[in-house]
């Protein structure tokens, strides 16, 4: 996970706006993103938010750019390891390299869909590739993290890569959506997940409007460019809107803008957040911690760079 060298928990300090318990709104309450300074380039952090850890099963959600990087720069974050989770990468601009500890060398380029499951343990790096880094280039995408049910949270790592062409392609007037991961408007995307989920990508432009069912327990919208309106209620980039459950929505473009539809089940109990390991049981953070610091996880081939444990 590109941002996974910051160190959060479930308890991060955040702004939250509440719609209230107003009726009339299709917006239970909105999660702007907190800008966090990763170095390389600043992130609107969205989830986890104080209390409202996760919407459906994502409890990590960034937005990273738009970001230009002139010729010779780029990102490049060392190998570093995961449990418990699933990091997914979507990309609207940009490219970035996966190179992971069981031997996976993929690149990711707008519309593809890198889908890592962790399990008991995973080690990755990402860099922006050589041609990119070269000519110059913009990043603009999203990294979010899905909790794995507790049955499968120790199961074993894995990786998959989707190109776009092999996700289903939803199209009307004037707007595209993208199934990434789930299913939603009659398609099913090839990801396999482990828990019910909604992931999808829309592109809509000036005017394009179309409705959201209620497919889902928890269900939320958010603005990446541009600007929308949810049942006529103006949402701006960079805010979350969780929606109120059991209701369709009307989702409206004010000018072209670029949307992400997230949710799904609930996650199946709590999970702690530290550094870049999620568990339903501390213990298994502590055990990671240890194996980390000891150099337990397989390493990536050809890549003898690590981000050291934190101390806090």
């Amino acid at each position: 996970m590109l941002m996974s060298f910051i160190v959060t928990n479930h308890c991060t300090p955040f702004l939250l706006i509440w719609t209230g318990y107003n009726m009339t709104t299709s917006i239970a309450y909105r999660i702007p993103g907190r800008a966090r300074d990763l170095g390389e380039l600043v992130v609107r952090r969205v989830l986890p938010a104080g209390r409202h850890q996760s919407v459906g099963p994502f409890l990590f959600f960034d937005h990273m750019g738009p970001v230009d990087f002139p010729s010779g720069k780029g990102i490049d974050v060392r190998p570093h390891p995961h449990i418990g989770l699933a990091t997914v990468t979507y990309l609207f601009e940009g490219a970035i390299r996966h190179h992971d500890s069981l031997g996976n060398d993929q690149e990711i380029i707008p519309g593809d869909v890198n889908w890592m499951t962790a399990g008991r343990g995973i080690v990755h790096a990402e860099r922006t590739p050589a041609t990119q880094r070269a000519n110059g280039w913009r990043l603009h995408g999203i990294q979010t993290w899905v909790a794995l049910p507790l049955a499968d949270e120790q199961g074993p790592p894995a990786f998959v890569h989707h190109p776009a062409a092999s996700l289903p392609l939803v199209e009307g007037d004037g707007y595209q959506l993208r199934i990434i991961a789930g299913r939603a408007f009659g398609r099913q995307a090839p990801v396999k997940v482990l828990a019910p989920t909604l992931y999808v990508a829309a592109e809509m432009q000036a005017g394009a409007q179309f409705t959201l069912e209620p497919e889902y327990p928890q269900q939320a919208v958010y603005v990446a460019s541009g600007s929308v309106t949810i049942d006529g209620e103006a949402l701006e980039m960079g805010v979350l809107a969780v929606l109120e459950p059991d209701r369709a929505v009307n989702i409206a473009a004010s000018e072209a803008a670029q949307v992400m539809l997230l949710g799904g089940a609930p996650i199946d109990g709590p999970r702690t957040i530290w550094w870049n390991f999620v568990a339903s049981d501390p213990q298994l953070i502590e055990t990671a911690k240890d194996n980390w610091r000891e150099q337990r996880f397989d390493p990536v081939p050809g890549d003898d760079e690590r981000i050291p444990l934190p101390e806090a």
